[in-house]
């Protein structure tokens, strides 16, 4: 009975809610010609969960992916191969397409100097964990995400995606890659503490995968933030803005009207 209850929890949390999508910065083509084997993607989703996430990290991204190139389905297979893994509240570790996600506000974090051999073991590691479920049985773990604004001060916001049993947290605060991307010792938010002296290196110690939000792939020195407009070769002045009285160009070459107030 607690099992089917937190499954119907989990479904109505992770609903889309109508009206509150940000527009898509990136067409599903652009993502796909620029999204790399590695690669996180990031999403701002408008479910109720995701709304709660927000709220609590105090960050634009509510869910995390990770890019596992034609691992499972071929090129041929184009927009509809599942090139993505995520772990999902309700139904579990999964692979998508980028489809899943084409109109909606992504972004693209790359690590920076991982070799394709490191790239392989993290994706066969996350490949091995599809289809696990999460216990659905403590409600409560679920339950406190029915208050998308909890008014609790800003210092325990982010531990309550912390409190209760750990397995819907672990499918909703992308510990899921965390793991992945230690299994590599590949650094996302790390302790960091100096030396005493000079001339040794820094010393960086991790943190436990189920502390990993979203928000720490954006926030991370070790991820680059890729654009794909930028990367596609963005020219600006290609762009007319329209009611850009600049914008307005004569037959002869001239400017047709020059703008209000500019003197010659």
């Amino acid at each position: 009975m607690l099992e089917f209850l937190g499954h119907r929890l989990s479904v109505y949390l992770s609903h889309p809610r109508d009206g509150l999508a940000p527009r898509a910065t990136s067409s599903a083509d652009k993502l796909h010609q620029c999204l790399l084997p590695g690669d996180v993607l990031l999403v701002e989703g408008t479910s109720r969960i995701s709304t709660a996430i927000k709220y609590l990290t105090q960050s634009t991204w509510s869910h995390a992916a990770f890019c596992i190139g034609h691992a499972l389905d071929g090129p041929e297979q184009g927009a509809r191969a599942r090139v993505l893994i995520e772990a999902d509240v309700s139904a579990g570790v999964r692979a998508v397409s980028l489809g899943r996600y084409e109109a909606c506000h992504t972004r693209i974090c790359r690590p920076v100097g991982l070799a394709p051999t490191e790239v392989k073991v993290m994706t066969d590691f996350l490949v091995a964990r599809l289809g696990q479920q999460y216990d659905h049985k403590n409600i409560l773990d679920l339950a406190r995400f029915l208050f998308p604004t909890p008014p609790v001060p800003s210092h325990w916001r982010r531990h309550m995606l912390h409190l209760g049993s750990g397995d819907p947290t672990r499918a909703i605060c992308s510990s899921l890659i965390a793991e992945a991307f230690q299994t590599v010792a590949y650094p996302i938010l790390p302790r960091e503490v100096q030396p005493e002296h000079s001339g040794f290196p820094v010393r960086l110690f991790r943190r436990h995968p189920s502390l990993f939000t979203p928000r720490d792939f954006d926030v991370s020195p070790y991820f680059r933030v890729i654009k794909p407009m930028l990367e596609a070769g963005y020219v600006y002045r290609r762009i007319v803005c329209m009611g850009d009285p600049e914008a307005a160009v004569a037959p002869s070459g001239e400017h047709a009207s020059a703008p209000a107030g500019r003197g010659d």
